[in-house]
Order: structure tokens, then C-alpha cells, then sequence
């Protein structure tokens, strides 16, 4: 765990420039905006260690897989988004001294991540090994409000010295994937141009030919008066740029504008791209620097206004939960139906930037209460329009009938993950794809959504539950064998009890909702029943099924058994472990961990989370007490969870030591992997940790459930959501909880079991010594 960022409740700040910490650092500071985005890399040469990443939405290379032994039915490929041109790189040479900070002595540094404003900025003073000082003022952000956009100024000053500057501004295009299976190179140049000052690049991916256009306008300031040197073209293998030189005196200041443009033929017309990215271009530059950042600003204020969450008394709480919405925001608008939201976003490669079910399980919540409602909508369309290649993907592994296995990762709706426990086994996936659009529902109440995609989303997922299971004539039961369920800390196990519970639930919501689309709209029942070839025979077989299936379950403990033989394992507790083993997947050899009780994320309790009204408050604490302490986190996905369950237990302790760890887990290190890039998709498990936790908020009969508690050390938190047409803001302290409504339609609320109907434009207090 690292401790250097300071806190701060609107800004990520870092002083002093540690170069061990810069790979962590350049993940933190990323920045994004739904359609590009790029890691914290310096503009200027660094020879010192980095992971330089710039990547646009919804271009991939289908990197061929690399495994030691081929198994029918192992995809292909790995789909990976790709590190794109780099439009930030300067070279800057004082007196043919280059500026380095690998090389140089560096002093005043500090780089700050405005999340307020969406900006980035960096500072420092370099002495150069010849003596000379200067000091250097960076800010760069990727447009919001236009999203083909980004702009930086960098402002370098001579503090003790008479000389000549050399600058060269570049577009490098000539970059690798570091995670490239065969150490391949993934573009291909096009085209290149210059116009006065500006430059422009054109590169095509290998094998799936979709072309980006990367565009440069550079202007020049001395002292704040603009200059025209004389531009140098510089060319080089898929590599454009313009090299000037001036002369500064000690005390100039030399100032440098980039506007970017970034456009990809997923958007345009291969034809009209490159003049597609000049008009963009041109539009943006005439706008300059000041004017992007002004309206940069105005729409990071209109998402904050939407999103944000207040916490008075914890500085380290307020800027996590801040930091985390600001990069979910960052990496997915929702604009297009077509991108979805990677592991890593835009600031890594690990994962391969593609779609995994964590979109399903954890951001469509987010999303549904802090963005319109086709934002999370599109989330959802994104698979229906996959739902051919699910049932290909399921074919490919002997299913039939319409039969759909969604992908445990893709880009484009084929399965491209190559481990074999993965791909063949972590079938549980399906499962999060039919709650999505149950908790969209539940949400929204748009049952049209169900007859226009979701059934048959829905019916395509059963089918492969009712293939995948098998009667067992020695239980007399349904069971499921062979599978990995959340807890990627046990492969190829028996009766997951986790993905046993969400097959059966499955096939029951998807004969609920078979109900509601016949009676809601019969005519258009009838035709999904003829486009699916669906026989209402089928909904035997599955309730058979629902009724028959086995879950493992220890009478003693009165637990669920994750999977049959858990308890065969050796019972050691997470706390008596050594300090020195953990991380255990970086300890541990594979072996090891797969013969042990670990657990890498909730698997049970992932159950229990979904599914929290089928059980009581004493099972939820006998299960919770049960595999908490045999649990070790290593998957950024499971402290979010077990906050909402401590919360919901009146474990405050727990519940906040549980937030602290996922609203903080890239900015303090937790797992010594931030380096690779920040946990993107668990960052709307710190929002869940929150509302779903500390306000306790739910849906149910289309009423806004609040059962709060106030963490000890906050003296009051609030939040803004939407719901149903209504914008409502809740703010609980010590004495109270206020909720506001903004807007002009009614909402119906249960707080505490009491209900209340909150009216359009009207404010409800309620008072309740339980808070705290």
C-alpha cells in the first residue's frame, strides 16, 4: 500500500517526483472522455521507466492467442484495444542539451488532477547536467464537451540562462501494445500532411482496417506574444512533426499550444476522414486553448451537479469517492451503443481494454441513478445487438437451439479470453447479463424495453442454463459441473452454489417476464415466439429445473457451501496468514491457491448481494461472518460488496474499512498493481459502497427505498440521483435525513419501513436517532 498522494477534496496532488512511482502515477492521472483517453505520460523525453498509452474507443487489433496447448473451442484471438498515436510529444533541446527528467535534477515537482474543472497539471524546476535551470508548466485534458478534442499548453522558462530552445511537437504513431502476444506492431501508415502549423497522421489496424486520423494544430508564444518561427517538417516512419528553434534570455518564457484532433472510420467515411479531421480541427483551434478549457469546465460542472457526492468530515473518503466518479465518467458517456466500459478504461492496457460482466454487475447501477436514462439503456443494447454471436459462442461449445453464451471478454460480441477456466467455465456471466436488464427494469420501469430486446436476450440465456445443467441420479437433483464461479481462486468445481442460484433465477425471470410481454402486448408475443422458434413447452422444462436444483449447503453452519468439498479444504483464516504471503497471487504459486480455502472476491456473497430479499438477516450474517475473514480481496471487485453486506449487517466498522479499501484502492496501491492501469469497473462499487451501503437505498415496487446509517467519522453525506423522471437529492447527518425534489414529478419512498410520497418540487424531513 502506498501513501503519497495528498488529500485533498477536489484535487489528486502529487509532490516531489519519486520515478518509482511514476507507472502508478501515470495510471491516477489519467485522463478521458468516453472517446479517447491517454495516460499521464510527460510530453516532454523520458527515459526513465513508463507505460506510454493513448487509446481510442472501439479500435482493436484481434491479437492472435498465445497458449501452450490448444483446447477445441479457445478463441482465437484477444481482442485489445490498441495504444494509439501520441499527440502530446515535445522534444525539448536547450543549447542540444535534451530535457529529461530521468536525467536531469528535479525539484518543485508536482502534478494535480483538477477533478472540479477536468484538467491536468504538472509543475517543476530541472537543472540539466550542463546547469541550466528551468522551470516548466504543463496542462492538458481530453474534451467532454467534444470529444474528438484535446488540448494542452506547456510553458517552459529560462531561469538562468541565455539560449537556443529546440522544440519539436510530434504526432508518433509508431507504437506497440507492451502486452503484444508475438511483439507485434498493430498500425499501419496511411497518409501524412502538413499545412502551416499544423500536422496530421492517418494509421489503419492490421487485420480489422479500422483508420484513425490524429491532428495537430501548434501555436507558439513567447512572453505571451505570439511567434512564427520558421516550422521544420520532421518525418519519420509513421511519425509526423514541425522542429523550431528561439532564443531565451534568462527570465523568457516560451509557451506551446496543442489542439488535437482525434477521429476514427468507426465515425467516418475512410474517404472523408482526413478532411473530416481538418474541419474538426480547424473549428477546435479557432476556439483555442481557453475557450475549450471554459466549456471543459462548464460540462464536468453539469456532470458534478448530476453525480457528485458530498462527505463533510473525511477529507480521504471525499476525494476517493470523487476520484472514482470522475474516471467511470472519463471512460463511458453512453453516447454510443456501441462502445462499452473496459477494466482498465483508458489508462492501461491490462484486460485489453474489451467488455467483461462487470459492466453488468456493477456499472449499470451507476449509471441508472447519474445519467439519463439511455445512457445505462445503451449498456444493454450493446448485447442484445451481440446476441447472435453469444449463440455462436455457445455453439462453438457444443450447444444448440438458441441456445446464447455471452462472452467472458469482447469487443465485438465473439469470446476472445484464452484461459481455459475462464472461457469454458466462468459461465456465471450469463447470469449478470439477465440481472442488468432486471435491475434496468426495476429501475426504470421501461417494460418496453423486454418486448423490444430484452426477451430475447433473455430466452437465448435460459436456454444455455437449461443445456449446461444435468440430472443426477444419485441426488436426484440438478446439477451444474465443471465451472468457476466468481472466486477465480477455485477453477473446474461442482455446484458453485453462486452460479447454481443465478441459473435457476434465470430461468424463472425469464418465464416472468414471458408473462408480462404476452399480457402487456400479445401481438408482439407472438412474433418474438415464432422469430425465436420458442415453444411455451420450454418454460417445463425450465421451472422443472427451478424446482429440482441442487445448491450445497452445510446444516452444521447453516452456510451455502460456495462449491461441494469446500470444507474438505484447510480452515486457516486470512488473518493468521503471514504478512509476506500476500498478496497471494503474487506469492502464491497457482497450485497453491487452488488447494486452499482463499478467496479471491465474493462468490457467495456476490449471491447474497444480488438476491438479498430471498434470505434473511440471519443467514446474511451467518454467511457473511462465515467467508468475510476467509477472504482476501485480491480482486478489486469484492471490498465494494462486502461494505454494501456490512452495511446492511449494522456492521458499521467493517462497512467503512471495507469502502475506504475499494473507494482507495488504486490512489493508496492496495494490490501493487496500479501501475497497469486503475480498476475502472469496480470504481461503481465505491458509488454502490455509498448509496446502496451508507444510505442503504434500494428499489422495490417502484418506490425509493432509504434504510441509512452515518459512518462515525463523517459528519454528513449527500448525493444527487435520478429516478423516473424526478431529480432527487438526499442528504443525511447526525439528526436527519433531508431528501429534495428538483423537478415536477412525485416519487413514492419508504424510509426506515415508514412511507412517504415526496411531491414534485418539495423537500421531506425525517429525524432518527438511529443515524449514527
Amino acid at each position: 500500500m502506498k501513501n503519497y498522494i495528498k488529500a485533498h477534496e477536489w484535487n489528486i496532488i502529487e509532490e516531489g517526483f519519486d520515478p518509482h512511482l511514476n507507472k502508478i502515477s501515470e495510471s491516477i492521472f489519467s485522463l478521458g472522455n468516453g472517446r479517447m483517453g491517454q495516460r499521464a505520460n510527460f510530453e516532454e523525453t523520458y527515459t526513465g521507466e513508463t507505460l506510454q498509452g493513448n487509446y481510442v474507443a472501439g479500435v482493436y487489433y484481434p491479437d492472435k492467442t498465445r497458449v501452450g496447448w490448444w483446447k477445441n473451442g479457445y478463441p482465437e484471438y484477444f481482442a485489445k484495444v490498441l495504444n494509439a498515436a501520441n499527440w502530446v510529444g515535445l522534444i525539448i533541446n536547450i543549447d542540444g542539451e535534451e530535457l529529461d527528467l530521468a536525467k536531469a535534477k528535479v525539484q518543485e515537482f508536482s502534478r494535480v488532477l483538477n477533478m472540479k474543472e477536468g484538467y491536468l497539471q504538472r509543475k517543476f524546476v530541472a537543472t540539466l547536467a550542463s546547469g541550466k535551470q528551468v522551470q516548466v508548466s504543463a496542462k492538458r485534458f481530453c474534451s467532454i464537451a467534444d470529444d474528438e478534442i484535446g488540448a494542452l499548453t506547456y510553458n517552459i522558462k529560462a531561469l538562468n540562462f541565455n539560449g537556443a530552445l529546440t522544440v519539436t511537437s510530434f504526432i508518433d504513431g509508431d507504437i506497440k501494445n507492451q502486452d503484444s502476444n508475438y511483439d507485434e506492431k498493430f498500425w499501419e501508415f496511411v497518409a501524412d500532411d502538413v499545412k502551416e502549423n499544423q500536422t496530421f497522421l492517418t494509421l489503419r489496424t492490421k487485420k480489422t482496417a479500422f483508420e484513425v486520423c490524429t491532428a495537430v494544430n501548434l501555436d507558439i508564444y513567447k512572453d505571451a506574444e505570439i511567434v512564427k518561427p520558421i516550422l521544420e517538417r520532421v518525418k519519420k516512419e509513421k511519425y509526423i512533426g514541425q522542429q523550431f528553434t528561439v532564443s531565451l534570455n534568462k527570465g523568457d518564457e516560451l509557451s506551446l499550444v496543442k489542439v488535437a484532433a482525434n477521429l476514427s472510420s468507426e465515425n467516418y467515411n475512410k474517404t472523408e476522414l482526413l478532411a473530416q479531421t481538418k474541419t474538426t480541427l480547424k473549428r477546435a483551434a479557432q476556439k483555442g486553448f481557453e475557450t475549450l478549457l471554459a466549456e471543459q469546465k462548464q460540462a464536468w460542472a453539469t456532470k458534478w451537479q448530476e453525480s457528485d457526492i458530498v462527505i463533510e468530515g473525511d477529507v480521504a473518503a471525499q476525494q476517493a469517492i470523487r476520484f472514482n466518479i470522475y474516471q467511470l465518467f472519463q471512460t463511458y458517456t453512453g453516447k454510443d451503443d456501441r462502445l462499452n466500459i473496459g477494466p482498465k478504461g483508458f489508462t492501461g492496457e491490462k484486460y485489453g481494454g474489451a467488455t467483461y460482466w462487470d459492466t453488468e454487475a456493477y456499472c449499470v447501477p451507476f449509471y441508472l441513478a447519474t445519467a439519463p436514462q439511455e445512457v445505462s439503456k445503451n449498456l444493454l443494447i450493446y448485447r442484445y445487438k451481440q446476441l447472435d454471436k453469444a449463440i455462436e459462442n455457445a455453439q462453438k461449445l457444443g450447444f444448440k437451439d438458441g441456445a446464447a453464451l455471452y462472452p467472458m471478454v469482447t469487443i465485438n460480441g465473439e469470446e476472445c479470453h484464452n484461459e481455459w477456466e475462464i472461457t469454458f467455465e466462468e459461465i456465471h456471466r450469463n447470469g449478470a447479463i439477465a440481472y442488468a436488464i432486471f435491475n434496468y427494469i426495476r429501475y426504470t420501469g421501461d417494460e418496453d424495453y423486454l418486448q423490444q430486446y430484452g426477451f430475447e436476450v433473455l430466452v437465448g440465456i435460459a436456454r444455455f442454463w437449461k443445456q449446461r445443467v444435468n440430472w443426477s441420479s444419485d441426488k436426484k437433483q440438478y446439477v451444474m459441473l465443471g465451472v468457476t464461479g466468481p472466486n477465480e481462486y477455485e477453477n473446474n468445481v461442482n455446484n458453485n452454489w453462486y452460479t447454481n442460484y443465478m441459473a435457476v433465477w434465470c430461468l424463472k425471470y425469464a418465464q416472468e417476464v414471458a408473462q408480462l410481454v404476452a399480457s402487456n402486448n400479445p401481438t408482439q408475443y407472438q412474433a418474438l415466439l415464432a422469430k425465436l422458434s420458442l415453444k411455451e413447452t420450454e418454460y417445463a422444462d425450465w421451472q422443472h429445473i427451478v424446482e429440482n436444483m441442487y445448491y450445497p449447503y452445510h446444516q452444521e453452519l447453516g452456510v451455502y457451501l460456495q462449491q461441494d468439498g469446500y470444507m474438505d479444504k484447510e480452515q486457516i483464516l486470512v488473518k493468521d496468514l503471514p504478512a509476506s504471503d500476500r498478496p497471494l497471487n503474487q506469492k502464491w504459486s497457482w497450485d497453491r491457491i487452488l488447494r486452499s480455502c482463499y478467496i479471491k472476491q465474493a462468490d457467495v456473497l456476490q449471491g447474497l448481494y444480488f438476491f438479498e430479499d430471498d434470505f434473511d438477516f440471519d443467514t446474511h450474517k451467518r454467511n457473511f461472518d462465515f467467508y468475510e475473514p476467509r477472504t482476501v480481496h485480491e480482486s478489486s471487485l469484492s471490498p465494494c460488496v462486502h461494505s454494501i453486506l456490512a452495511a446492511k449487517l449494522n456492521d458499521e466498522a467493517r462497512a467503512y474499512e471495507f469502502y475506504l479499501r475499494t473507494s482507495r484502492l488504486d490512489l493508496d496501491d492496495y494490490n501493487n498493481d496500479t501501475e497497469d492501469g486503475l480498476h475502472i469497473t469496480s470504481m461503481a462499487g465505491t458509488w454502490m459502497s455509498v448509496v446502496e451501503g451508507f444510505a442503504g437505498m434500494r428499489v422495490r415496487n417502484d418506490k425509493l427505498i432509504f434504510n441509512p446509517f452515518l459512518p462515525e467519522k463523517w459528519k454528513s453525506f449527500s448525493f444527487t440521483i435520478g429516478f423516473r423522471g424526478a431529480n432527487i437529492k438526499v442528504k443525511i447527518d447526525t439528526s436527519e435525513i433531508v431528501i429534495a425534489n428538483t423537478t415536477s414529478q412525485s416519487v413514492n419512498l419508504v424510509i426506515r419501513q415508514q412511507e412517504y410520497k415526496l411531491n414534485a418540487n418539495s423537500e421531506l424531513k425525517v429525524g432518527n436517532s438511529l443515524l449514527v
